[in-house]
């Protein structure tokens, strides 16, 4: 049975990923050599829900439902600013980007898609949503030393607004795993709600 390998996110503008891989590249003149895998800026999204590993007769019925979700979603503003990393800055294992929105529509929108494909076999996640980009992940030959060094520098890190985005879609995103690295195909886009003829953008 064919499967493929899939998430539903928010593309970000250009102009926003070149402002993020300056982060990404000066963070990694200062790690420790090999301690982190970056992202690439062609992999770096906002993710609303990781549905990984699926049955490609399954995706009508995942339009269908992220159609659904989108029919009752008003488009959102949201800013692009801060550095952290999870869990913490003592064991650091994912190095992110924070986005702030601070009507709740972003989450509003999270929780719709989580509810819409969870009748479809999709588990609910069990930790609050926390949007973020992840710009790199600690690697696992990385020691206690170089995570030390590692939360540091994040903690030392100061990353102001990067951008603000104005989203008035979704997408569902296949992921395709190749020997040079992940490549992304957008399988179908969800159109938030109005105002319609409000194009998504970036004000630096």
């Amino acid at each position: 049975m064919e499967s493929i390998r899939a998430f539903v996110a928010i593309s970000l503008p250009e102009p926003l990923l070149d402002r993020v891989a300056q982060i990404q590249r000066g963070l990694e003149d200062s790690v420790p050599y090999r301690s982190v895998r970056w992202v690439r800026m062609a992999g770096i999204h906002l993710t609303l829900k990781f549905l990984g590993d699926m049955s490609v007769s399954k995706v009508p019925q995942i339009e269908q439902a992220l159609c659904s979700a989108a029919q009752h979603a008003p488009q959102c503003n949201f800013s692009v600013a801060g550095l952290g990393c999870f869990p913490n800055l003592r064991r650091p294992r994912i190095i992110w980007v924070g986005v702030t929105e601070t009507s709740g529509r972003l989450a509003a929108l999270q929780a719709a898609i989580e509810e819409a494909v969870n009748p479809l076999g999709f588990e609910l996640e069990g930790r609050g949503f926390t949007p973020h980009l992840t710009i790199g992940r600690v690697a696992r030959r990385a020691t206690r030393t170089d995570a030390v060094v590692i939360g540091d520098l994040i903690a030392q890190t100061e990353v102001g607004i990067l951008g603000e985005v104005s989203a008035d879609h979704f997408s569902l995103i296949q992921s395709i795993l190749k020997p040079t690295g992940a490549e992304y195909a957008i399988l179908r886009t969800f159109a938030l709600c109005p105002p319609a003829n409000r194009r998504t953008g970036i004000r630096l």
